[in-house]
């Protein structure tokens, strides 16, 4: 057992990692482990107030998360909205006791007894995953030897209340590898609160029993929580599922299976005008174009490793012919059988493919989200296969091609992870000292900042991820550039070199999009429904003041779609008041009136989102105006 509180030498025994006062380089990363010391202790806490609240209540996991925390229970009753103020009172009491907050390393057995006295069957299920000779721990909230407290003197720095003497039945545990705060007085109590409650299956698994979950968020500071919840108001606001069914341009249908999307026409209409900009952008990169099935034979994934490390994200094998065949889950294997169809030379390298390709992965439906993850989709992927001394320039030249298609659709600010080398891996020493070089050379001359990630590489290889920033500031994974020296090796893919021996060329995985579904998703949420003129669905809408001018407003719409615009005409019959608001609603960006005057002079009155109401304009100021904001990629 843990030694007694006392104020004049380190209390129990602290997390071993609790940072120490950073160096200025590393004032972002300490903050960070602090924030995140923070959100796990607040689930802790979460948890402690439940089962004090409502007795009889058993706790499964409780992890932090990039903006909170949240903890699974099995309670004797129902959770609502309405118990989250009473909970979240009884988390502010305990951060003003100041408890403790101790770590012990305990023995496999005495806590297996522990947790068998207490009825806890999760915490018991959690200790048997834990490996036999792992290192097991728990934390305490509150002094497990609390008949030995002493009176404090001072409170430990950094914390906010002086501690407070609870009687021993206010002390919790749960299992957990860390980290934590030393005490919760260090958790301001007014930058967390409660969101809302859930259910969810133990581990993910339908087949488990269903869980409660309360989700919360946690700050340094009130500020932050503030300036969070703004965030958090606003991103409801541009939810892509809430704006894609007002601006019907997409739809999830159950009837069809769970994560599977319906492009209406409007979405249908961008997703063209997106899959025609990313197929000009690569052919003028260099890339060539390749349509692959979208099934094979299960050997084929065998042969290149998904089956045996991916399988749990596969659909079931299908029986054809005494032969199963398996859809695919990603697009790799094809281009290395493309690849593989004729011996190359050195002098054929690099060889770029992409692909605009659909796959499909076996995700649980309690983790399906709008666009943002479904089962089937279609990834912006391309390799590249290419000679070791062209690594660097191949990386440079999916960068500047990231950055130039990325920057078109509105994104200018990213933040980017070098992933560097796990254990375990695949290939030696020197072609990874090699990939890796070739990733950090390739930023450096871009001059980009990064972050390294060190171990969080694929086993095949090191790799860069790039998130994008949005317009409220969210960050959103996108790119990926991966270099992979394990399905050269999988398939016995080779060049003829120089001097006429056989080599292996290194491929390079990259993805700039991700998905187009995930990015149509990003697209609408960033712009909030408002998009630029190239990428709205309907670039203008035509209102006629009066039957007497529909005759006129469709000759115009005609000789806007011939010259390559997307115009419609409002055939509604509403008062002019109706027409306008309606092409608001649906965020069309230039609405043209057409009264009995327009008619006569052969003009437009115009008004955009942007600039408001222009007046009368003349068809060939309309043409340059919207001409102009196309090439630029720009609102109007």
């Amino acid at each position: 057992m843990a030694q007694p509180y006392d104020l004049a030498s380190p209390p129990f025994e602290m997390d071993p990692a609790f940072e120490q006062p950073a160096e200025e380089s590393q004032v972002a990363q300490s903050q960070r482990d602090r924030l995140i010391r923070i959100r796990h202790t607040c689930a802790h806490l979460l948890a402690m107030a439940v089962q004090r609240l409502y007795p009889g209540t058993r706790v499964a996991t409780g992890p932090w998360t990039e903006t909170g925390f949240f903890y699974d229970f099995e309670v004797p009753i129902q959770l609502t909205e309405s118990d989250l103020p009473k909970i979240e009172a009884e988390m502010r009491r305990l951060i003003r006791a100041n408890l403790p907050i101790i770590r012990e390393v305990v023995e496999r057995q005495e806590i297996q007894a522990e947790i068998e006295r207490l009825q806890e069957p999760y915490k018991q299920q959690i200790l048997q995953r834990i490996p036999e000779g792992e290192t097991i721990t728990r934390y305490f909230i509150g002094n497990p030897d609390s008949g030995r407290w002493r009176q404090p003197g001072k409170a430990p720095e950094g914390s906010l209340f002086q501690p407070y003497v609870l009687p021993s039945e206010e002390v919790w545990w749960d299992l957990c590898a860390g980290p934590h705060l030393n005490f919760t007085g260090e958790i301001h109590p007014e930058a967390f609160a409660l969101e809302s409650v859930g259910g969810a299956y133990w581990q993910g698994d339908e087949t488990q029993p269903q869980l409660q979950r309360i989700y919360g968020t946690a700050w340094e500071t009130p500020e932050e929580l503030q300036a969070y919840l703004r965030q958090k108001e606003e991103a409801a606001k541009r939810d892509h599922r809430k704006l894609g069914k007002e601006l019907d341009l997409f739809s999830l249908q159950e009837a069809a299976g769970g994560g599977l999307v319906f492009w209406h026409p409007k979405g249908s209409q961008m997703r063209l005008i997106i899959e025609d900009y990313w197929r000009k952008a690569h052919l003028q990169a260099g890339y060539e174009l390749l349509y692959t099935p979208h099934l094979a034979n299960l050997d084929l994934w065998k042969t290149s490793g998904h089956f045996e490390f991916y399988r749990d994200s596969m659909f079931e094998a299908m029986q054809v012919e005494q032969q199963q065949y398996q859809l695919k889950p990603m697009n790799c294997p094809f281009h290395v059988l493309t690849y593989q169809r004729h011996l190359h030379s050195y002098r054929e390298l690099p060889i770029r493919y992409a692909e605009l390709g659909t796959v499909y992965r076996y995700e649980r439906s309690g983790t399906l989200h709008g666009l943002m993850r479904v089962r089937g989709f279609t990834q912006d992927d391309a390799h590249i296969f290419c000679r070791p001394d062209q690594l660097q320039n191949e990386i440079l030249g999916v960068l500047n091609l990231t950055e130039q298609v990325l920057s078109d659709f509105g994104f200018a600010e990213y933040e980017i992870h070098l992933s560097t080398r796990p254990s375990p891996s695949v290939g030696s020493d020197e072609v990874w000292q090699l990939a890796t070089a070739a990733l950090k050379g390739s930023l450096e001359a871009k001059g980009w900042t990064y972050q390294i990630d060190e171990g969080g590489g694929a086993f095949y290889g090191p790799k860069i991820d790039l998130k994008i920033k949005d317009a409220i500031g969210r960050l959103w994974q996108c790119s990926t550039i991966q270099v992979d020296f394990n399905l050269p090796e999988r398939f016995e893919i080779g060049y003829v070199n120089q001097d006429g021996s056989r080599k292996r060329p290194i491929m390079i995985h990259r993805a700039i999009f991700g998905s187009l579904e995930r990015f149509f998703g990003i697209l609408i949420e960033n712009y909030a429904g408002d998009f630029p003129l190239w990428l709205a669905p309907v670039q203008m809408r035509i209102c006629p003041v009066t039957q007497a001018q529909h005759e006129y407003a469709r000759q115009l719409m005609q000789q806007f779609r011939s010259w390559g615009y997307r115009v419609d005409v409002d055939q509604s019959q509403d008062r002019l008041a109706k027409q306008i608001r309606n092409a608001e609603l649906q965020r069309i960006p230039i609405i043209a009136v057409v009264g009995k005057q327009e008619a006569q002079s052969q003009t437009l009155s115009v008004r955009t989102r942007k600039q408001g109401d222009l007046g009368s304009q003349t068809i060939e100021q309309v043409i340059e105006m919207m001409a102009k904001a196309v090439s630029s990629h720009t609102t109007v």
